[in-house]
């Protein structure tokens, strides 16, 4: 049986190869989107302002944009909480929560190759987030 592949994700500017790393990287290879990754993988951070209370300090415009980015590439959904003024959190995909495996095995190469990395979890930890349920088409009747 051949096997499935996952639609392709909307991307904010066309891929520069068709290389798999490459194309990766046009998504999440800058400083900030992984952190906002793992913000909402690890720390049950969903909001704006929680984002910016992460110790690495982004900046509110490159997360507007991160944020946009991963909206655009389905990797997070973007919810109203509030209508006056238009609040919104953000949440995992399942094609974002399917970076875990990627996230958990640059830690590992952190803490045994980067100097000074932390060896634990920091106190603010609250585990990985669970896994978004799948949503299913209506079949057309």
């Amino acid at each position: 049986m051949p096997r499935r592949t996952a639609p392709a994700a909307t991307t904010a500017k066309p891929l520069r190869s068709p290389c798999p790393i490459a194309g990766a990287l046009d998504v999440m290879g800058d400083s900030w989107t992984l952190l906002v990754i793992r913000d909402l993988l690890f720390y049950d951070k969903h909001r704006f302002a929680d984002f910016l209370a992460s110790p690495e300090g982004i900046s509110t415009n490159i997360l507007a944009e991160r944020l946009r980015r991963l909206e655009q590439c389905g990797l997070v959904e973007r919810r109203r909480y509030q209508e006056r003024p238009a609040r919104d959190e953000y949440h995992l995909t399942t094609r974002g929560h399917d970076l875990l495996p990627v996230v958990r095995q640059l830690i590992l190469w952190g803490k045994r190759h980067v100097p000074g990395t932390a060896q634990h979890p920091p106190q603010d930890y609250v585990g990985v987030a669970p896994r978004p349920a799948t949503r299913r088409r209506a079949s057309k009747v």
